[in-house]
């Protein structure tokens, strides 16, 4: 199966994982996974999965199931509604939801903007992301 060009493989319910598991396009698993995760690719975890990792590193994780560990991601986070998260984040986009059970501290990828969104007026913010549009075209 395939997904926008990208190979898709599933971990079953029934599917339990001990090790280090490294992937460059998508994985889903919803059954149980215990060890390390280093991957340039997409993963998903079910509502049903349960992951206990020493550490995760992945472009981007949906996480909807419950998840032990660290986890790295140089594009994004997304907790479900309903989600188990223990561990430290690091991530460019972060996303929660609400009903989402966290633990851990946050660590945001991209730099610090050069004006300060809580001391500037909506009006000043505004013309110093203008003056950003025209300066990269």
């Amino acid at each position: 199966m395939e997904k926008n060009n990208e190979n898709i493989t599933y971990f079953g319910q029934e599917t339990e994982f001990d090790g280090v598991l490294e992937f460059t396009d998508s994985l889903v698993i919803t059954g149980k996974f215990h060890g390390t995760i280093k991957a340039s690719g997409s993963l998903e975890i079910e509502k049903s999965a349960v992951c206990d990792v020493d550490d995760m590193t992945v472009r981007s994780v949906v996480i909807s199931g419950k998840v032990n560990g660290n986890i790295h991601a140089s594009d994004r986070i997304e907790m479900c509604s309903g989600s188990v998260v223990t561990g430290d984040i690091e991530s460019a986009r972060l996303r929660i939801a609400d009903d989402v059970e966290y633990e851990g501290q946050i660590t945001m990828l991209d730099s610090a903007p050069e004006k300060d969104l809580f001391s500037a007026s909506s009006s000043e913010f505004k013309q110093s992301l203008m003056l950003k549009i025209v300066q990269a075209r």
